[in-house]
């Protein structure tokens, strides 16, 4: 059975609105997006790490409960699970101050040995942190050999800037390694100061043969060497927006697994494929835009028709 496996950190989300908290979540990047993806049943491992103490175990019993596969996160002893606190702006979108105490030693698991067609997520800080990149460069490059999908969100936020020049290269070595590249206009103007999807191929493509652009309820663009394509994004009015990009991956990969597409297919596929793929996409991604929860609702995804 194909699998899918992500890689990424562990926080609780604690959000404000108006200096008020309205919600405390699991949250990470990767985590969001694994959670999605377990609610509708497909196979999910998370390769993590969080503490044992209240909030590593509430977040583990939470995992569990959506159908992830926790066996691959490091529980540590000797320090605390992260938090993220998260202040929403008039516009939903958020600022965040992290609180991390990770101990000396990170990862320290055997990571799983993952097969050719399976799905590994992989996005945001945690991708380019150097306490880890050995342990990751190495789970990422082993699993592009054996033919897995490497789906990369850089999620490279303006907070990040002071550390670019040390950084970058580490982006451009995760882009190398990844079949397909998922990130916003306000990544790829951080990372390589470029302002539209054509510029910005014309950059990735020398890392990487597939970039899907998305620019908040603009456009969204997929450039591929075969392949030139626009779909419409879906303007809402949102209540939180700090799901929106995990989600849309998890559409994405929801779609990617479904469909049956390799890795060597992606660069190749058409208008019929990526029009699947591009709207369970926006469907995950709007829904959650729709509520304080990081992750699509259980009504959701039992309401979830995969296509055929």
């Amino acid at each position: 059975m194909r699998k899918i496996y992500g890689i990424g950190e562990t926080v609780l989300d604690i959000i404000f609105k108006n200096g008020n908290p309205q919600a405390a979540k699991p949250g990470g990047s990767v985590l969001n997006s694994l959670v999605s993806i377990g609610r509708i049943n497909l196979p999910v491992s998370f390769i993590s790490e969080y503490g044992i103490d209240d909030i590593g175990n509430l977040i583990d019993d939470f995992l569990k409960a959506n159908g992830i596969d926790t066996s691959f996160s490091y529980r540590f002893k000797d320090a605390a699970t992260s938090l993220a606190v998260a202040f929403l702006n008039e516009k939903n979108d958020a600022n965040y101050s992290f609180y991390k105490n990770y101990p000396s030693e990170r990862l320290k698991i055997n990571l799983p040995k993952v097969s050719n067609n399976d799905i590994v997520l992989c996005s945001s800080f945690y991708a380019v942190c150097q306490e880890i990149r050995t342990t990751f460069k190495k789970f990422i490059y082993d699993s592009r050999k054996k033919g897995a999908v490497i789906f990369y969100d850089p999620n490279f936020r303006s907070s990040h800037l002071p550390k670019l020049e040390h950084l970058k290269p580490l982006i451009i070595e995760n882009m190398k390694m990844s079949s397909l590249i998922r990130g916003s206009d306000e990544d790829f103007y951080n990372i390589f100061g470029t302002e539209t999807p054509d510029k910005t191929w014309n950059i990735v493509k020398n890392y990487c043969n597939c970039l899907v652009y998305t620019a908040n309820k603009n456009d969204i663009c997929i450039k591929t060497n075969s392949y030139s394509g626009k779909f419409k994004a879906q303007k809402l009015s949102p209540l939180s927006t700090i799901g929106a990009g995990d989600n849309f991956n998890a559409g994405m990969i929801t779609a990617i697994y479904y469909l049956k597409i390799n890795a060597s297919q992606l660069e190749n596929i058409g208008d019929r494929e990526w029009t699947k793929i591009i709207s369970t996409a926006v469907s995950f991604a709007s829904h959650v835009c729709m509520s304080y929860e990081n992750y699509i609702s259980t009504e959701f995804a039992s309401n979830f028709n995969p296509f055929v």
